[in-house]
């Protein structure tokens, strides 16, 4: 193994660690020898990749992320635009395992951003890619003839804020609201405004 693959493996083993302690216990209480340990590296060689906590957390949320959308995208040039617009509806929402963890840190990020100027921008940035990846998926269908005309910014605004309200009823498991009922409340909005079937898309 070479050693930029090695320091690629290591890396990715003291993010996916961080981010399964982070959405365990918070980040206020996370301390970099717990994820070391977790990760099962040293604490010099965790910090010589995350020399801070703040760094380690913002590359976590950033590294969650960007696995979600490589697996969603997975065979964006080949599959219906409704079929991918419909994996981003749901990879918005807390579906399973994994996607619960992700939601878990996006809470953290939250409740940090509010006290902290820096997190705060980071939130934003963060946010701006979840618009254009929603807006880029619309756009597509557009292009195609696909979906019908409409306003990309107005309805990616839209579905990432009703992701967001029925993410968080969810994640309380509010009992008035399920998973279904979520997904079918977000894509009427979704097919009325691009012209789309009512029935969500499955693979």
């Amino acid at each position: 193994m070479s050693s930029k693959v090695r320091t690629a493996d290591t890396r990715e083993r003291i993010l996916t660690a961080a981010c399964e302690a982070i959405a365990e216990i918070g980040f206020e209480k996370i301390r970099m020898r717990m994820v070391a340990e977790r990760a099962g590296v040293s604490t010099a060689l965790l910090h010589y990749h995350f020399d801070t906590r703040e760094k380690l957390f913002t590359e976590a949320m950033t590294h969650s992320f960007a696995n979600t959308a490589v697996d969603v995208e997975r065979d964006a040039t080949t599959a219906p635009a409704s079929v991918i617009l419909a994996r981003i509806v749901r990879s918005l929402l807390p579906t399973d395992p994994e996607l619960r963890q992700d939601w878990r840190l996006w809470q953290e990020l939250w409740a940090r951003a509010l006290r902290d100027e820096t997190t705060r921008v980071f939130a934003v940035d963060l946010y701006a890619q979840l618009h254009a990846w929603v807006a880029d998926a619309v756009r597509r269908g557009i292009a195609s003839g696909e979906f019908t005309p409409t306003d990309i910014d107005d309805l990616s605004t839209l579905v990432l804020s009703l992701s967001d309200g029925y993410g968080i009823r969810l994640m309380l498991r509010d009992p008035t609201v399920t998973l279904d009922t979520a997904l079918g409340s977000i894509w009427r909005h979704i097919s009325t405004a691009l012209g789309l079937p009512e029935v969500m898309p499955t693979e």
